[in-house]
């Protein structure tokens, strides 16, 4: 097989010749994969071959080793380690040498390659001299093409491979990146590689960090690096001082003292933009972290210990440094910026707001002298500033110190919703979205409500970049200034604008574009004003639905005359936003939706069976069953052989694991809706839950949700969840035995939700068993039972919610079974598990309810 022509051939502009290209190298790699490796490294490395050919068989190559999908890339991962040794050792030795090429392109593909290798070999402790070699290529050669290219794989196989696979050889990464990183190296190309691959090794040269000598020489070169001649260089040693700051703040004080104060003020003031956003992003990340310090101080002294951390105060400090910088930087709007492109200007803001919230009133002194000066402005950009300041300090500051500045401010704002430049006007209606979502009281009914409002509605008609904002506005202000779901108030204030906002927002949605997704972010302000509506506003509601089914059933018979795929995702997105509407209304109208329930189901059954549909449609018509079910209850009975089908459809489809989130959610939806009626569907709910449990494809976020839905059905149908017992209980054993290393936060948080669902599990089986003749069927399990809730009363990691989960079982369990079990609640451990969730740290309310009530029911057990 000519693996250059069908390499050549992948590139071609026509779509066969590219097509019949892939396919034969496919199979290929099907038949005999240690050949076609081999075959792509020696094309690679050949220096005859085109640049372009090299790097299809780099990419090719690097394809066959690596994927983001977590089971394809072991699968890849296997096959390779299945390759002879001597086949595999020949490609090393390929790929190494080509890290020397004279074509630049070559040397990168190489790189790449050489990180997917190391990505599969060294954590199975393989390819042990990989680093040494590198090391090697870097200190002893004047190849400024090897070095540059070397220092590149370090930077690959450092952001590819787990830092703790790295760090028992951070000493020789480190002496190869910061000899290239040095301001002696003469090539900037080579320094650049070098600051690069210093950035992705910064997290496992913790103990390199804790040496004094060694720290003080990498900030040294971090430090020079800022002051280069060479923008690309100066980006990378930021991005450097920005991650040292996330990682190992707690020794930054000596530094931000002698150094960073000053490089970074100097770095925020570069022409470079690119510099300037990096030197602005230093300060946001001080921030971040010294909140977050603060948070974990605040934790420690609650409980009465000595905090970990202790805050240095950098953002205070440097206060009356930076903020002068940052809103000169807020003076720099580009009148036709893209919204989506980051600039000196967004980032100032976002860093002015960040700063509000760490140091809170301190950030008022220099910031309102700035405000009243320039809002008035007759330079648009000042103007647009100083009201881009004024929005962005509204998080942080207490409310006493706002609201004087808001009241002065709120007339002024409403006024410049009128002003000629739409970058102000834009402005303007997120900083007037701000005020309603963060200082609500601040609006006062009888004096700014309708002049707000009116303000807001008239920005519906401008410039499309605006009506977001007002939108996001009305939005706010039916939430604070409405009544809160469930709450059947007569009235809210803002019942008498409700029809007026309503009705101007359906007129607005239209038209039949989405630009700058404003057609979406008026159907999203309907929903909310529905969602936070008063008593006197439902018949304005029940004509909204009227008005959206006539608009689903128009955009159904639309379908087939949709071709473009851009037509296609906008035409997904107007139907996604007509079900958001819908589904809150049927909310909002339990009573009422009876009916139209036939109509409403029908046009959503349509619209779940078009073929053209796509899967966020289809998570949003879901949703709307989902109401449906509670508000229908059994009567759902009429609809559930129609769409039990297209739900089973969806659980058989893991790669969308959104979708089959919301599908478990419906699952227990239909059957607390249905009760024992929902019997008849629940052998093919729980094939298919306990299928999707064993998936390795499946995102694991879902597999908590399933263990709760075997609880939901057991609740459901009662007795008739026998036939499934012995198979679930064999599941919440295996899952139950999950647990998380102390050090890693996010596997605790999905290991205590796992756990919950586990739980729950149970739960629901206990109760939807108890009282009937069946029960007696749980009694050969509570050895498990009880063994699963021991292992976890001593778990330091266990959150509050599994606490409280814990004990609720204990008392479920002591109230069914009474005597039948003494033996198990007189444990030690139970009275230990009912004491943590009366006194235990962090214990919330509903918790010490949960557990005063659970030992009421052991001690009559225990009796």
């Amino acid at each position: 097989m000519d693996v250059p022509t069908l390499l050549s051939n992948t590139l071609s502009p026509d779509r066969t010749i590219r097509e019949d290209a892939v396919q034969k190298l496919e199979l290929f790699a099907q038949e005999d994969y240690p050949s076609y490796v081999l075959m792509l490294c020696q094309v690679l490395a050949n220096e005859q071959i085109t640049d372009d050919i090299r790097q299809a068989a780099a990419l090719a190559l690097k394809n066959s080793l690596s994927a983001k999908e977590f089971a394809r890339r072991e699968e890849q991962a296997l096959r390779w380690l299945a390759v002879d040794e001597n086949s595999k050792a020949q490609i090393k030795q390929a790929v190494l040498l080509t890290l020397a090429s004279p074509k630049k392109t070559a040397g990168q593909g190489a790189s790449q390659v050489i990180a997917a290798i190391a990505e599969i070999e060294l954590p199975r402790a393989q390819w042990q001299d990989l680093i040494h070699v590198l090391l090697d290529n870097v200190t002893n050669t004047d190849n400024a093409n090897l070095k540059q290219a070397t220092l590149k794989t370090i930077g690959f196989v450092c952001e590819s491979v787990h830092p703790n696979v790295l760090s028992s050889q951070s000493n020789e990464i480190l002496t190869a990146v910061v000899q290239g990183a040095r301001k002696e190296e003469q090539n900037n190309e080579v320094r650049l590689e070098a600051t690069k691959a210093l950035y992705n090794s910064l997290e496992f040269i913790k103990d390199n960090f804790e040496r004094e000598g060694e720290r003080n020489f990498i900030m040294q070169v971090v430090c020079e690096a800022t002051q280069s001649e060479s923008s690309e260089i100066k980006v990378s040693a930021y991005e450097c001082l920005v991650r040292i700051m996330q990682l190992y703040y707690y020794m930054m004080h000596f530094y931000m003292e002698k150094a960073l104060f000053g490089l970074t003020v100097s770095g925020m003031n570069d022409p470079e933009e690119k510099v300037a956003l990096q030197a602005i992003e230093f300060w946001s990340t001080v921030c971040d972290v010294e909140m977050e310090v603060k948070e974990e101080m605040a934790d420690a002294h609650e409980v009465g210990e000595e905090p970990d951390r202790v805050c240095y105060n950098f953002a205070g400090q440097a206060l009356n440094d930076i903020v002068p910088v940052l809103l000169w930087l807020l003076t720099k709007q580009e009148e036709d910026e893209d919204e989506d492109e980051w600039n000196v200007s967004m980032a100032s803001a976002t860093c002015l707001a960040l700063l509000a919230q760490c140091v809170h009133n301190a950030v008022i002194t220099p910031i309102v002298p700035f405000v009243d000066s320039n809002i008035r402005n007759n330079d648009w950009r000042y103007r647009e500033a100083a009201v881009m300041a004024f929005g962005s300090i509204l998080d942080g500051p207490d409310v006493d110190v706002l609201k004087p500045l808001v009241d002065q401010a709120l007339p002024t704002l409403i006024t410049m919703m009128q002003d000629p430049v739409v970058n102000v006007k834009d402005t303007v209606a997120w900083t007037l979205g701000r005020v309603c979502e963060l200082l609500p009281t601040c609006i006062k009914p009888d004096i700014h409500l309708h002049e707000l409002v009116s303000s807001l509605l008239r920005g519906l008609q401008d410039n499309p970049r605006i009506v977001g904002n007002c939108c996001w506005s009305l939005m706010n202000l039916a939430e604070q200034l409405g009544n809160s779901p469930g709450l059947e108030e007569p009235t809210s204030v803002m019942s008498a604008y409700f029809e007026g906002i309503v009705t101007a927002l359906l007129q607005f949605t239209e038209r039949s574009d989405n630009e700058a997704n404003c057609r979406t972010s008026a159907y999203e302000a309907v929903s909310s004003l529905i969602m936070f509506s008063a008593n006197d506003c439902i018949p304005m509601v029940q004509k909204v639905v009227l008005a959206i089914l006539d608009r689903l059933e128009a955009a159904i018979a639309m379908e087939n005359q949709i071709l473009d795929a851009d037509d296609r995702a906008e035409h997904s997105e107007l139907q996604s936003s007509l079900l958001g509407v819908l589904t809150n209304s049927i909310r909002r109208l339990p009573q009422d939706i009876f009916n139209v329930s036939d109509r409403i189901m029908t046009v959503v059954l349509q619209l779940l069976n078009t073929s053209s549909k796509q899967a966020t449609t289809t998570e949003d018509a879901f949703l709307t069953i989902g109401a449906m079910t509670t508000v229908l209850e059994a009567d759902f009975i009429r609809y559930a052989d129609t769409f039990v089908p297209i739900l089973c459809a969806a659980l058989q489809n893991p790669q969308e694991y959104q979708l089959c989130l919301i599908a478990v959610g419906i699952i227990g939806d239909i059957c607390r809706a249905l009760g024992q009626a929902a019997a008849p569907y629940c052998n093919e709910f729980m094939q298919l839950l306990v299928s999707n449990l064993q998936s390795p494809i499946l995102h694991r976020s879902v597999k908590p949700c399933i263990l709760s839905c075997f609880g939901d059905i057991a609740l459901a149908i009662g007795e008739k969840f026998e036939p499934y017992l012995e198979v679930v209980i064999m599941v919440l054993q295996q899952a139950g035995q999950m647990r998380a290393t102390s050090d890693n936060y996010e596997m605790i948080d999905y290991v205590n939700s796992l756990l919950e669902g586990n739980v729950e599990a149970y739960v629901g089986i206990v109760q939807g068993m108890s009282n009937t003749p069946n029960v007696q069927v749980l009694l050969p399990h509570m050895d498990s039972i009880f063994q699963f809730i021991s292992s976890l009363s001593y778990d330091q990691n266990r959150s509050d919610d599994l606490t409280r989960a814990l004990i609720g079982l204990v008392g479920d369990l002591a109230e069914t079974f009474g005597g039948h079990i003494k033996i198990y609640l007189s444990n030690e451990w139970v009275a230990k598990l009912l004491k943590d969730g009366r006194i235990g740290r962090h214990t919330t309310k509903a918790t010490k309810d949960t557990s005063r009530w659970a030992k009421e029911m052991v001690k009559q057990a225990c009796q």
